[in-house]
């Protein structure tokens, strides 16, 4: 048994370097595929961040309130809007209350509210209802009422930005099976190579009765090693990308969104996954598929 995997890893090592013109395109192949795939996969899990951060921000109608409003009229406006149809939740949120909210959304960047000489925040309601589609009515209601500044509501951005999220997931696993196909139609036509370079090695080998995993193994872990070396350099690639992104745009992002990007060490955690993941399933699928010709299945 040690023997035979030793023989295996040995001629997966040599047929590489016997076709190393083809092993390398192949590697260049799939760590293109996988630099595409890693594009997509840090774009989805931002926008699905940045999706459930504006369902959380925005899933309510903040009714601002004009400075002369006292917090005992606010509470009587309270009261009225509690009865409306649809609020399923509304409450009163000061000018203090409102400064300290958005220095708990800026987390570690909230020092750069406190060069501020005025608080800018008006006090307001924060109005939860019970589903999404019922906000207009909810702000018809509300555009009768004395002491309100203005209303801001975001049913219409959030579908928006939902209906964007879903269109971006869909286009980015349509493209990556395209890529991952060819992908795999390349590592195969690679070992091919192989093995149409050893056909009567191989022959000879059936005769004397070899089992078809013993001839299969060497160039399934020859595919198993084009798919790692390539999960390597992918990975290296993307993290370090993402890592110079978010070093440059992630407290701009956090400005104008309220929202910052997924953390480094999550992307490089799953992107290691999901890459050998990948790189060894299509290294190993080219293998087999190459060898069907040569082998009974």
């Amino acid at each position: 048994m040690i023997r035979a995997f030793g023989y295996t890893i040995k001629q997966a090592f040599v047929q590489l370097f016997r076709n190393k013109n083809m092993s390398t395109a192949s590697v260049f192949s799939i760590t293109a595929m996988m630099l595409i795939l890693g594009l997509f996969f840090m774009l989805v899990v931002n926008v699905n961040l940045l999706a459930s951060s504006a369902e959380d921000q925005f899933d309510s109608i903040e009714v601002y309130l004009l400075d002369e409003v006292t917090q005992e009229k606010a509470e009587e406006m309270l009261e009225e809007i509690e009865d409306f149809d649809g609020v399923a939740r509304a409450y009163y949120m000061s000018k203090d209350d409102a400064m300290e909210e958005m220095k708990s959304r800026w987390g570690e960047n909230a020092y750069l509210l406190d060069g501020l000489v005025d608080n800018p925040f008006p006090a307001s309601i924060i109005i939860t209802a019970t589903d999404l589609s019922v906000e207009g009515d909810i702000v018809d209601q509300l555009e009768g009422m004395e002491g309100i500044e203005d209303i801001k509501y975001y049913q219409e951005m959030v579908g928006k930005i939902l209906s964007i999220t879903n269109y971006i997931q869909t286009g980015a696993l349509i493209l990556i099976g395209i890529l991952i196909i060819v992908s795999i139609v390349v590592v195969s036509n690679t070992i091919k190579l192989t093995v149409h370079a050893r056909a009567q090695e191989i022959n000879i080998m059936k005769y004397v009765g070899a089992t078809n995993w013993f001839i299969r193994g060497p160039f399934l872990v020859e595919g198993i090693i084009i798919g790692i070396l390539s999960s390597v350099i992918s990975a290296g690639i993307v993290g370090f990308a993402y890592y110079q992104f978010v070093e440059s745009f992630q407290q701009r992002l956090l400005i104008l969104f309220s929202s910052g990007m997924v953390p480094f060490e999550f992307i490089m955690i799953n992107l290691i996954i999901i890459f050998v993941a990948i790189g060894i399933s299509i290294g190993a699928l080219g293998s087999i598929l190459s060898m069907r010709r040569f082998l009974d299945t």
